[in-house]
């Protein structure tokens, strides 16, 4: 069903899938990493029975602003992108968009966005800002610093505290475990993902976690993994999660297992499998979540 929506898009306008491909649309990944913990959040906020119209904001929301994240991620790359194997194809390097397109493009999603915020409260949105603030600069992290994954991990967290305002009015303290454990999470597997441009970024001079940790890369993946499980267990304690929540961390230490076999040999393409694999473990949470709170 989600392909033959692109495909009808792509019908619509004959330069439609010219932005299909800038914002990923065809490549959603990305949604469900972003979507999976703030899920997770909007379900405990809920006590497992969220609002419909939160629900709703929010998974668009995810759509929209992982979209315009995109957008400005390629418009920051656009000078650099066509010196990466992966990236050299991209609607902005190859001049089927152009750049002020890109950035007409982004301000028309980052709108969207706050759009559905405004249908929350003030303090949701008044969080919103910070959230959009750091999808901003993220692309630009690389240029300065070794550490964009982290920068990146606190973007895909920021939903998770406007969850529990748009569902509650507050951010309970024991959030912040969730939210630190999604950071964790998201660093460990965008590492995965720069493992497989890292002999291109050491040439054009891009920096990453993947560059930074080197020959101890898969360790430190296994140690931010273990972390981020030891934080979700902190969380489930303090709103109380029990035996299905536990079984979700299992599946997804099991998941995160299997990645740190499969990347035994640093492959590039082992490496970029072990980053999509990390949906599986997301989703594993969140049904962990779902479950817990449905056997009450």
């Amino acid at each position: 069903m989600y392909v033959r929506l692109l495909h009808a898009m792509n019908r619509l306008h004959p330069r439609a899938w010219d932005f299909i491909q800038l914002t990923r649309l065809d490549k959603p990944i990305g949604v469900y990493l972003l979507l999976w913990p703030t899920l997770w959040a909007l379900w405990i906020a809920g006590n497992g029975q969220p609002s419909i119209g939160n629900l709703a904001i929010f998974v668009v929301g995810v759509v929209l602003m992982r979209a315009a994240g995109c957008v400005i991620n390629d418009f920051a790359d656009r000078k650099v992108d066509g010196h990466v194997q992966r990236t050299e194809q991209r609607p902005l390097v190859s001049g089927r968009i152009r750049s002020s397109e890109a950035l007409m493009f982004f301000a028309l999603l980052v709108s969207l966005s706050f759009l559905l915020v405004l249908c929350t409260n003030t303090a949701t949105v008044a969080l919103s800002l910070g959230g959009l603030a750091l999808a901003a600069c993220y692309p630009f992290m690389k240029r300065y610093t070794y550490y964009p994954q982290v920068v990146l991990g606190a973007a895909f967290s920021w939903g998770m505290p406007m969850a529990f305002t748009a569902q509650t009015g507050h951010v309970p303290a024991a959030a912040w475990w969730l939210y630190l454990a999604n950071l964790l999470w998201t660093v460990a597997y965008d590492t995965y993902y720069a493992m497989t441009d890292r002999e291109d970024d050491l040439r054009i001079g891009v920096k990453s976690t993947a560059i930074l940790f080197g020959a101890w890369d898969r360790r430190i993946i296994g140690l931010l993994q273990g972390l981020a499980i030891l934080c979700l267990l902190f969380a489930g304690t303090s709103f109380g999660l029990g035996g299905w929540f536990h079984a979700g961390l299992g599946v997804a230490a099991a998941c995160f297992v299997w990645e740190a076999w499969h990347t035994r040999t640093r492959e590039r393409l082992a490496c970029f499998k072990a980053f999509l694999h990390n949906h599986w473990a997301g989703m594993a949470i969140f049904v962990g979540i779902v479950l817990d709170y449905a056997a009450r």
